[in-house]
């Protein structure tokens, strides 16, 4: 991420709310790539999103990271 990035999304990051309501929808959607998983996507496909979804959680600390 580079800092213009990290400055743009600072004050969405800062906010405890925005952030719950980004982790409570990240869950659900880590859920639904385990269901495909079991199912029928490929694991690399599967592996591939739930990595980025995983991203999310951390978003605060990664933006917070940049702008030091």
């Amino acid at each position: 991420m580079d800092k213009k990035l990290a400055k743009f999304i600072l004050p969405f990051v800062n906010d405890p709310i925005a952030m719950n309501e980004l982790n409570a929808y990240v869950e659900y959607r880590v859920e639904l790539h385990r269901d495909n998983l079991e199912h029928n996507v490929t694991p690399d496909e599967s592996r591939g999103a739930l990595r980025e979804l995983r991203r999310f959680k951390n978003l605060r600390d990664e933006v917070h990271g940049v702008l030091k």
